[in-house]
């Protein structure tokens, strides 16, 4: 636990001076707190001596430590809750540009919804351990000890009282950190189980009510709260009873103070005035162990999300640029897979030696069954994974060797699930070029067939698509997709069952566009369409992760095999309006 407040209070570095600053100031704040006591008991002393001019004297002093503390502390409270907030949102942002480019096997192992759950439990934690350092962490640390040496200097006798009741803080904390460790572990899990759990209906609403399944997951959830409460229930039990038996000790240590004070004056071992300043003492003591265990049972319980947290923030990104990494400039597109391999798992690999090379401006089909490999081998193309084993080269260069995002900036993709974000249409399209002025998305997006559809829409080009597009038609996304592609006029492009979505008549017009945008540039299409795999420059049958054979339309056909078979199975789609229209056309690459 400790480790992890070392690592929470690090996190405060990058606003290093203020940080100190402050710190020595709630350090001075804790110093005028602990001469309060001690100023009281010699005006006691004084009054009782009936010395008015040093009771004066004393009051004076105290007025004046306490006009100070309340400047101080007001311009403490302030600065530091600026910090903390500050330092959220900078944290809020650190994980999420983590998380986002953490590998996609990741993505697909861990629920978006438990992923948002422990960046903004996360983050709350760190936010109130940050806000407690700055205020009152150090002061009740230091506090506690310095507070003890000088009430022993001053009677060893009412400081053991003292070093007792400290010593009973520390037996009853550890005590019910130990008892309630696990279950608020199991706490944690829970929660996240229902962030999980309720961010997979939210975002499938439309399945779940047309599967009647709205009081199952209803029903579901509230079974996920009562574990919560049942698991809950016992730790803050535990921390109840703790509070009970601090309080309890704080009252019989003030009862003995006086009890065994009044005794030693009768002795004229202390004056009444001591016995105030060791009361006194006292009670701040008790004041900071209280902060202190409150402290102790706020970071106990917020453990578990912080580890979460730094759990993901861990996570080593699979792809990371090396060391002094080059730009790519910009290339013509000539790619090479120099014996290529690679597996998401060692013991089943997904490509194995892919050999192949895509002269700038060639068109590249890859078929072959489900499972074959085709859209794993064009995702190393843009680094979404990195091969295992051989090079892949961009005009001569390892991709490896260049920066990441020069290389993507290289690439344009269009996926079979568009993929479109929470934002305007004009939003979308903008993903491929920022700062693409609304004519020329509005030009794009009449080439790409989307703009008689958008100008209907109830806000044109500022509509908003709902999340995942599950506003829009599958032909609406695939359009919006294909024109975001355009827009960013990237030297290579990836066409993953780019049209699969479209009817026969849109695709037809797309395919034309397709093809314009296709010209001078090398283009990679997992092809379901026979008029592609007709065109295409070169046509890879994937099987196994290997590529089984390779060629033009009518080598392969000759071959009589895996790609022959796949053709007389009707895997790839033809029909007569598509045909009749390339033929009156002469549309042909069709990419």
């Amino acid at each position: 636990m400790w480790q992890i407040y070392v690592r929470v209070i690090g996190l405060l570095a990058a606003e290093k001076r203020l940080t100190i600053f402050l710190a020595v100031t709630n350090l001075a704040l804790a110093a005028i707190l602990m001469i309060e006591p001690w100023l009281f008991g010699h005006v006691v002393d004084a009054l009782v001596a009936r010395s008015r001019h040093d009771a004066w004297a004393y009051i004076a002093l105290w007025a004046g430590f306490g006009l100070l503390g309340i400047v101080a502390g007001v311009w403490v409270s302030l600065q530091a809750d600026r910090l903390a907030h500050r330092r959220r949102v900078a944290v809020i942002t650190q994980f999420f540009e983590h998380a986002v480019a953490l590998p996609l096997s990741y993505h697909g192992e861990h629920h978006t919804g438990r992923l948002l759950r422990i960046m903004h439990s996360g983050s709350g934690s760190l936010f109130g351990i940050w806000l407690g350092f700055l205020r009152d962490h150090l002061a009740t640390l230091l506090s506690i000890v310095i507070m003890l040496p000088v009430a022993l200097a001053m009677n060893w006798k009412l400081a053991l009282l003292m070093s007792l009741l400290m010593l009973s803080f520390a037996v009853f904390n550890t005590f019910a950190m130990r008892r309630t460790e696990g279950a608020q572990m199991q706490v944690e899990r829970l929660h996240q189980e229902i962030a999980e759990r309720t961010g997979d209906v939210l975002s499938n609403a439309q399945i779940v009510q047309s599967f009647t399944r709205h009081e199952v997951e209803v029903d579901d959830i509230r079974s996920l709260g009562q574990r919560v409460l049942a698991a809950q229930y016992p730790v803050l039990r535990g921390w109840a009873w703790l509070s009970v038996a601090t309080r309890a000790a704080s009252t019989l240590t003030i009862v003995a103070i006086f009890l065994l004070g009044a005794e030693l004056n009768g002795r004229g071992e202390i004056s009444v005035g001591s016995i105030v300043t060791f009361s006194g003492f006292a009670m701040s003591l008790i004041g900071r162990l209280e902060q202190f265990a409150g402290f102790i049972s706020g970071l106990f319980l917020q453990t578990p999300a912080l580890k979460d947290f730094f759990s993901v923030l861990d996570t080593p990104s699979a792809l990371h640029d090396l060391p002094g990494a080059a730009e790519l400039p910009t290339v013509t597109g000539d790619v090479v897979f120099d014996n290529v391999s690679f597996g998401y798992s060692e013991a089943h690999p997904a490509l194995r030696n892919l050999n192949f090379h895509a002269p700038a401006g060639s068109t590249i089909a890859l078929v072959g069954p489900t499972g074959a490999g085709k859209t794993t081998a064009l995702s190393l193309l843009y680094r979404a994974y990195d091969p295992s084993g051989g090079i892949i080269r961009v005009d001569g260069v390892d991709i490896r060797s260049v920066s990441l995002n020069s290389l993507r900036r290289q690439i344009a993709v269009v996926f079979q699930d568009s993929g479109l974000l929470y934002r305007s249409i004009a939003d979308n399209i903008r993903l491929g070029n920022p700062g693409a002025s609304q004519e020329l998305v509005e030009s794009t997006a009449r080439a790409a067939e989307a703009h008689d559809f958008i100008v209907v829409k109830p806000d044109g080009y500022a509509t908003l698509v709902a999340e995942r597009g599950r506003s829009l038609s599958g032909g609406e996304r695939q359009r919006l997709a294909i024109a975001r592609a355009m827009l960013k006029d990237a030297p290579i492009l990836i066409l993953d069952e780019a049209t699969s979505a479209l009817d026969n008549a849109t695709e037809t017009r797309i395919q034309r566009a397709l093809k314009t945008l296709a010209q001078g540039r090398t283009t990679f299409v997992i092809a379901h369409r026979l008029s592609t795999v007709r065109e295409a420059d070169l046509i890879l049958v994937l099987s196994g992760g290997q590529v089984v054979e390779s060629g033009r339309y009518e080598e392969l056909m000759r071959l009589n095999g895996l790609f022959a078979e796949l053709n007389s199975q009707g895997k790839f789609v033809a029909d007569a309006v598509q045909e009749n229209v390339f033929a009156e056309h002469g549309d042909a690459a069709t990419v």
